[in-house]
């Protein structure tokens, strides 16, 4: 393993505990004051943002890119952390960050910050448990994208869901279709955790493989990166993990949670979802589907871009057919991660590079839509299309925010969308040409359902349903403004600016590509601190 910048920093393992603790927190003060938990949430994520950013100001991501990545060494950490667990088992605390991961957390935080100002006026009963259900969702989250040891990882993967469930269940709307939100939460969680199970089976088919192999006992990833698959085997552990990731995604056809839990879900929980959770699958196939089984996701690599493809058309497809405002957004979603998914198995170093900046462009966006559908059912009490109408003349400041997020969503130029669009569509075509031209195709319909959505709730006539509401409508105030505006400044920056984050992510998405490309068998053994070696 090669040397880290930073062995054992704590500022890792800080990242996971301040969620959990700020959520904890939260639900004890809650007896205190309905106040506090909002405080005490918001504080916790700003440290926790903080905390990531000073990890990105003195890490050395952009002078590491001279280095030469080759196949079978591990990628270069900017940060580290390991404690022993359980030793019996070769199981550890292992966290470690490089490029790719210093993103996702740095997006994560932001959310968490932004999901915890769109609640502040929605949620008011038990705003407590509220909090420590969407800071314990992060912080499952943020130990994903940290996570090294594959029984860490699977723990965090598999914890997360359940704060998520609560959230909906409890929190969630009905949906225009009238199935209720513990019925989507119910979809949620049976979706993912029957997915999470295949996952472990071939987690502990890995590491039962790669025992055999070495006599060492371990879960660490390091140590994984070297194991030797015959090519039947590795395909059919490949399929394991990449199902598990492809319902989180999702890809078409496992897609089906994703429209209902959306509907359903508080405006924070959608945030959650679109903007941070199903990022946590890209991540997974990136980290490792592709490194893993690198022979497997080759050939399997055509199949998953023909996925992909089906989901970019099927859910602009379904978003054309949707008069709530939040499924439409949920279609979205759908496509735009066929879209990634695509990106992903075209894997050389572009289209990799495309994929970061897309998933912290979607990130962006798609929160930022969610939340203004939030906000504007809180004036109109619908998410109907059919029902507004004629908000252009009702708001000052609403419909500018409106246009411009759904504008970035169709990828207009000088947002980060765009940026992301062009890079995965120029990196991809050299190697899937046909693909490539499919993709561009479907970028008219992502234009298309978005001037639609614009249409029906921006311009013509309020519907009759909205005389029966107070006016004049209140405008954005300034807590819903300075929300809006980081999104618009992190969108515009990522548009005009992106080499920063490039520079970020080069190196890791660097080794990905190579570890794609060039299969990483006959590597030398990699013993990692928290190995066990059985006599």
């Amino acid at each position: 393993m090669q040397e880290t910048l930073t062995p054992n920093n704590w500022i890792l393992p800080a990242l996971i505990l301040l969620p959990f603790v700020a959520g904890f927190l939260c639900w004890i003060f809650e007896k205190v004051s309905i106040r506090a938990p909002r405080w005490i949430a918001l504080i916790g994520m700003l440290i926790t943002l903080a905390l990531t950013i000073q990890l990105w100001m003195v890490g050395h991501y952009a002078e590491t890119t001279s280095i030469v990545v080759q196949p079978g060494v591990a990628p270069v950490w900017q940060a580290e952390f390991i404690l022993p667990w359980i030793p019996m088992l070769g199981i550890s605390f292992h966290l470690a960050l490089d490029g790719l991961s210093l993103m996702m957390v740095a997006l994560t935080a932001l959310l968490g910050v932004l999901a915890v100002g769109c609640s502040w006026d929605e949620i008011q009963k038990n705003v407590g448990f509220f909090h420590l259900n969407l800071l314990w969702s992060l912080g499952g989250v943020i130990g994903v994208f940290l996570a090294i040891d594959m029984f860490l990882f699977f723990f965090f993967w598999e914890m997360m869901l359940v704060p998520i469930y609560f959230l909906i269940a409890l929190w969630g709307h009905s949906g225009s279709n009238g199935r209720s939100r513990v019925y989507a939460a119910t979809k949620f969680f049976i979706y993912t955790q029957a997915s999470g199970l295949i996952m472990l089976i071939g987690i502990l088919t890995l590491v039962l493989v790669r025992f055999t192999q070495t006599n060492t006992l371990s879960f660490d990833y390091m140590h994984l990166l070297g194991t030797v698959l015959p090519y039947g085997f590795e395909y059919g552990l490949m399929l394991c993990f990449f199902i598990a990731f492809a319902v989180k995604l999702p890809v078409v056809p496992f897609h089906g949670w994703l429209p209902d839990a959306h509907a359903q879900a508080p405006t924070a929980g959608s945030v959650d979802l679109a903007g941070i959770l199903i990022k946590t699958a890209a991540y997974g196939l990136l980290r490792f589907v592709l490194p893993l089984f690198p022979h497997a996701s080759a050939d399997f690599a055509n199949i998953a871009i023909f996925m992909g493809l089906v989901g970019v058309f099927y859910g602009a497809w379904l978003a054309f057919q949707q008069t709530d405002m939040k499924r439409l957004l949920a279609y979205t979603s759908v496509s735009h991660m066929g879209f990634i998914l695509l990106a992903i198995y075209a894997g050389n170093l572009m289209t990799l590079q495309g994929v970061m900046v897309m998933m912290l462009a979607h990130g962006l966006s798609s929160a930022a839509l969610f939340i203004m559908a939030g906000q504007i059912y809180e004036r109109l009490h619908t998410r109907d299309l059919r029902l507004m109408g004629g908000m252009w003349g009702q708001f000052r400041y609403l419909p500018f925010f409106l246009m411009f997020f759904s504008a970035a969503l169709m990828g207009i130029p000088g947002t980060g969308n765009f940026v992301a669009e062009f890079l995965i569509l120029l990196g991809a075509f050299n190697s899937h040409p046909v693909f490539t031209i499919l993709a561009t195709i479907s970028l008219v319909f992502a234009g298309l359902y978005t001037l639609i959505m614009i249409h029906k709730a921006m311009f013509g006539q309020p519907h009759e349903s909205q005389q029966k509401l107070k006016h004049p409508l209140k405008d954005l105030n300034g807590r819903e403004m300075s929300m809006l505006l980081v999104m618009v400044v992190g969108l515009v920056w990522l548009g005009l600016f992106p080499q920063d984050v490039l520079n970020t992510s080069h190196l890791s998405m660097q080794w990905l590509s190579n570890a794609y490309h060039y299969p990483l068998f006959n590597t030398p053994d990699i013993s990692p601190m928290n190995s066990v070696e059985i006599q």
